[in-house]
This record gives structure tokens, C-alpha cells and sequence, in this order.
């Protein structure tokens, strides 16, 4: 992927994330997650509805590739069945560990697919998704 694209995708989701702001629905599946080692935290809220992912949301303070990942990750989960957002999500976490993973499945989240490179901002990236990986938890409890 060509860098200038990448940060682009990078770039908008960070100005523009997708569904920022939390709101107040008990319905929700609400977890919290942070990096012990810089000033990203972030609150998620997941729906999920008959084994279907129909809404996440989020808010918090956090870096540019935190906040983008978050957007990202959600963009890519809403509308999947849980079974389809967990292989997306193991995906992910073999894409950043330099595992073999399935590139198709991950959407606009390959524009991570480099971030190896910069073992600092590893953690950035993966942030929500071990977010999510709590809510797949609080799911399977």
C-alpha cells in the first residue's frame, strides 16, 4: 500500500473518527482500556444483538494511531456476527505480531500492517482491539 494513501486512511480517521461519543444505553457492553505507558485510554461500548454486532461506540484521549485504529476497528466490526468480528480481530493481532493472517478480512485496518516497524506505536494500534478482546470476554462469560 502506497504510504501516502496509508496515511491519509490513517489521517481521516483520526480528525473524523467513527461513532465518537458515548451514550447512555445499559444495553451496551461497556469496557475500558489503557496504555500504562503514554496517555491513550479508551472507553468502548459494543451492541450486540441475536449474535450480531450492531453498534460500537467510543470516546477517550489517545494518540493518533489510537484513535484511528479505534475508528478503523469499528468500522469493521459493526454489521458482522460475532464469530466474523473475532476473525477479524485474530487477524489483526497476527498482522501486527508478523503472523501469517488473512488480508482480505481486515478491511482498512491492513493500513496497519507495517506498524512493526515502530515497536513503540505497536501498542497505539492494538489498544482497542484489546478493548474489543474484553468484550468478546464479557460475551463468552
Amino acid at each position: 500500500m502506497d504510504q501516502e494513501f496509508r496515511r491519509s486512511i490513517i489521517l481521516e480517521n483520526y480528525q473524523n473518527p467513527m461513532n465518537r461519543g458515548l451514550i447512555d444505553d445499559d444495553s451496551y457492553i461497556k469496557v475500558n482500556t489503557n496504555n500504562e505507558s503514554c496517555i491513550d485510554e479508551i472507553d468502548l461500548m459494543v451492541k450486540i444483538e441475536n449474535g450480531k454486532i450492531v453498534d460500537a461506540r467510543f470516546d477517550g484521549e489517545a494518540c493518533a494511531i489510537c484513535t484511528s485504529s479505534t475508528s478503523i476497528m469499528i468500522k469493521e466490526i459493526i454489521g458482522k456476527t460475532l464469530e466474523e468480528a473475532k476473525d477479524i480481530y485474530f487477524n489483526f493481532l497476527n498482522m501486527i505480531d508478523e503472523k501469517e493472517y488473512n488480508e482480505e478480512s481486515l478491511g482498512e485496518a491492513i493500513v496497519y500492517n507495517d506498524i512493526y516497524k515502530q515497536p513503540n506505536r505497536k501498542k497505539c494500534a492494538l489498544l482497542p482491539w484489546w478493548g474489543f478482546e474484553k468484550v468478546i470476554n464479557e460475551v463468552n462469560k
